[in-house]
């Protein structure tokens, strides 16, 4: 058997315990050669011959999987799936499975450290200081403010812990979550647009689908209160960056933090370079312990469904 293996955070360390007990499993192990997601024009080259993947952001589209002449499995390594065309894999009998949970507290509190490091202007001040100078900005407070969480699965909870810890008022918005559910985590749950209104800050924890593109767009950014903070650590295509480009330019956000982007890299995003934003390269899961659980996780679920056994993973 033939397995390829694509996540960058894993093929940077050949000797990592989820491969070496892959190579002792499978007849040829194949690393991502590339150190970035592959297109899927790459994956057209890769994929003949190969039995399982354990994949990263790569683009799974169906072009690429027509490709895929043996596959039977596509082990994401992370929780979305939205790089992975779901009905192709299904046509084909391509079993795409997850690894649930297992990056839920790195991106938790990067959504934490990103809403701190707008709040404080933190990355401004540091280069500052490494550039001789001896500037101060004016912060703000998060005590007391209210923290909008969008998506109350794991992570959206993990976060709501954490923002309650910090003395935050926190609300949250998820329509497959019950009322009850939500309140009993201490949580007061509220409608989208209403959520939007009292929100200081607003963290996105959904997955991408048809229905939440743009989800947080211009209206609903100019629901927000004066000098809010967004924060998104899940999708890119979650936020219109134009729109929250123009809010910031006029004003009325006082910060964006992105994890994510609509295109990856984001060269073109009209957030990048802005004096407040403040952007990280898609690094929410990349801790290392988050990088030994999805790695672990997504070894399992692939050797389980190469070895003709269900995964619990299986989307």
């Amino acid at each position: 058997m033939k397995v390829l293996v694509t996540p960058t955070s894993l093929c940077r360390d050949e000797s990592h315990a989820a491969l070496r007990r892959l190579r002792e499993t499978v007849d040829v192990v194949v690393l991502n050669p590339t150190g970035r997601p592959l297109s899927a024009d790459e994956l057209v080259d890769l994929l003949p011959g190969v039995d399982g993947v354990v994949a990263g952001l790569d683009d799974y589209s169906a072009r690429a999987l027509a490709a895929a002449d043996r596959l039977r499995v596509i082990a994401r390594y992370g929780v979305g799936t939205d790089n992975v065309d779901l009905d192709a894999a299904r046509a084909r009998g391509v079993v795409v499975t997850r690894t649930r949970g297992a990056n839920a507290v790195s991106v938790a509190e990067l959504a934490i450290a990103l809403t701190f490091a707008v709040a404080r202007g933190i990355p401004r001040l540091d280069e500052q200081v490494r550039a001789g100078a001896w500037a101060r900005a004016e912060g703000v407070e998060l005590t007391g403010r209210t923290f909008g969480v969008v998506g109350f699965g794991t992570i959206g909870r993990l976060v709501a812990d954490r923002a309650r810890g910090l003395g935050m008022r926190v609300v949250a918005h998820d329509p497959t979550v019950a009322d009850a559910a939500i309140t009993a985590a201490g949580v007061t749950p509220l409608g989208l647009d209403e959520l939007c209104g009292v929100s200081d800050v607003l963290s996105l924890h959904v997955p991408l689908l048809p229905e939440t593109r743009e989800l947080i767009d211009g209206r609903r950014i100019a629901l927000l209160p004066r000098d809010a903070i967004v924060v998104n650590t899940a999708r890119g295509g979650l936020l219109d960056e134009h729109a929250a480009r123009r809010a910031l330019d006029a004003g009325h956000l006082l910060g964006v933090a992105l994890d994510v982007y609509a295109a990856e890299p984001p060269g073109s995003s009209p957030l990048v370079g802005h004096p407040r934003t403040v952007l990280t390269a898609h690094s929410g899961g990349h801790t290392r312990e988050a990088i030994g659980r999805m790695a672990e996780q997504a070894v399992t679920a692939l050797l389980a469904v190469l070895g003709g056994q269900a995964s619990p993973d299986a989307v």
